[in-house]
This record gives structure tokens, C-alpha cells and sequence, in this order.
């Protein structure tokens, strides 16, 4: 069984090497796919206000594929 979408939201996110990198803000669904593509650790109205909307949103979200556990936390692997 999978994680329902409303679970992400507030979580904490810690990486695999410890450190605490915020909370989810939005959740964003690759539609085509029906499968979550990032979290985010901001409002995408804040995002989209942007003068460099590509930086900001790879700055500010974590792609799903990285997502190691969600339970209290959600512990993400390191950038690769």
C-alpha cells in the first residue's frame, strides 16, 4: 500500500547524512504518470513569484525518487 498524498504535508524532511532540511509545503503529481514527482519545501504561489522560478523550485524541492522513509519524518537520500 502507498502514502497518501495528505500525509507528506508538514513532515519534517532529514537527510540519510542528518541534516534537517524543512518541511513539506506542496506536494507535485506528474499527472501522466499518476505518481508523485517532488516535495516541496515551499508554497508553489511563492515559488512562481520568482524572478528565476528554475532555480528557486530545484532549490526549494526534493525529487520523490530520493524519498527513503516517510514515518515521523520523511528521510531523504543526498543529492546526487
Amino acid at each position: 500500500m502507498g502514502v497518501m498524498i495528505s500525509e507528506f504535508y508538514g513532515k519534517k524532511v532529514l537527510s540519510v547524512s542528518g541534516n534537517m532540511l524543512g518541511e513539506i509545503k506542496e506536494v507535485v503529481v506528474d499527472i501522466d504518470n499518476a505518481a508523485v514527482s517532488h516535495l516541496l519545501l515551499s508554497e508553489m504561489s511563492k515559488l512562481t513569484k520568482s524572478s528565476d522560478l528554475r532555480t528557486d523550485f530545484l532549490k526549494n524541492s526534493i525529487e520523490y525518487k530520493r524519498v527513503k522513509k516517510v514515518a515521523e519524518l520523511i528521510i531523504v537520500g543526498d543529492r546526487v
